[in-house]
């Protein structure tokens, strides 16, 4: 923790070069006028877990990776909500302080705004070239609202997680698949460029708020944290559900009550590993919470992530 906090200033300079250094535009940049080639599957296999489904065409396969691309888009436009405001509280910190931190966050809020509009834009453009009857369950207001209630430890903690998953996804499986839609894949080139700065933030910041908390104030923290897991995985369950029944009425029929059930818990199954597990288990997240957590401590998150299966029970799919 030492070295981290000796090395924030430079690390927030760094962040600030970088920022001006791959700045992007919507337009300009990322669209370029392009539509949504559907004619190319939106996600990989190994985010929407489609070759777990034998029993799918290859159209249907590329149908699935589209319904799940489609909710990809829309999780970033909402947690980029909640995310924008946390940093927008903890920018007030450094006001009449340290400048070069202050800008540093700054400049992540402005993109993040620029995210969630980047993600609205990708949605509409979704909705012009798919069939009706998608919905996107979750208003990110209220989610912001409920998220922003917990204390700046666990927000932090969870903003984290979601910008270092964010990489990975990106780095392990968009970035090198071939096939995927070309502008599908832009929008989360670039969107990646921009979220490296913003974990390195996440981790000063959350390191920052860390070493103010009394151990009382912690264990609280771990509960929140725990939480807000418990709440994302509530939003994925239902989510799964709504976008199962949406891909299997326009993918055909002809499908066995088994295989429709295995295609709703594949759906959750996917969403677990995009939204959660994949975050957790990111080495440097782990590096993080082995800095700041008790071994007991470390030993309640792990339990709570145990307790998220890959999918509901099946009275219950």
């Amino acid at each position: 923790m030492q070295t981290a906090v000796l090395t924030a200033p430079s690390r927030y300079a760094r962040c600030i070069a970088a920022s001006r250094r791959i700045r992007w535009e919507i337009d300009a940049d990322v669209i370029r006028g392009r539509a949504l080639d559907r004619s190319r599957r939106f996600l990989p296999d190994g985010l929407s877990m489609a070759d777990r489904l034998p029993f799918l065409t290859a159209a249907q396969r590329r149908l699935f990776s589209h319904v799940q691309g489609r909710t990809y888009a829309n999780m970033f436009g909402l947690v980029e909500r909640f995310i924008g405001a946390k940093i927008v509280e903890v920018t007030r910190d450094h006001a009449t302080g340290d400048q070069v931190a202050m800008e540093a966050l700054v400049r992540f809020t402005d993109e993040e705004l620029k995210h969630q509009e980047l993600f609205r834009r990708l949605e509409r453009m979704a909705a012009d070239s798919m069939p009706p009857g998608y919905g996107f369950l979750h208003d990110p207001n209220a989610v912001a609202a409920f998220v922003l209630g917990k204390g700046t430890w666990a927000v932090l903690a969870l903003t984290c997680d979601i910008e270092l998953f964010t990489q990975a996804h990106y780095r392990a499986s968009i970035g090198n698949e071939a096939g995927l839609c070309p502008l599908w894949r832009d929008v989360f080139l670039f969107h990646w460029r921009e979220e490296s700065q913003h974990a390195i933030l996440d981790e000063l910041e959350w390191r920052r708020i860390d070493a103010a908390l009394a151990p009382g104030e912690r264990d609280r923290a771990v509960d929140e944290l725990i939480e807000l897991v418990a709440a994302v995985d509530g939003l994925l369950q239902s989510q799964a559900a709504a976008d199962a029944e949406y891909f299997i009425g326009i993918a055909g029929d002809g499908w066995t009550a088994a295989e429709r059930m295995l295609i709703n818990d594949t759906f959750l199954a996917a969403y677990r590993w995009q939204y959660v597990h994949s975050g957790v288990e990111d080495r440097r997240f782990r590096a993080i919470l082995n800095d700041m957590l008790t071994p007991a401590q470390l030993g309640r998150v792990e339990a709570a992530l145990a307790s998220l299966g890959e999918a509901p029970p099946a009275a219950a799919a």
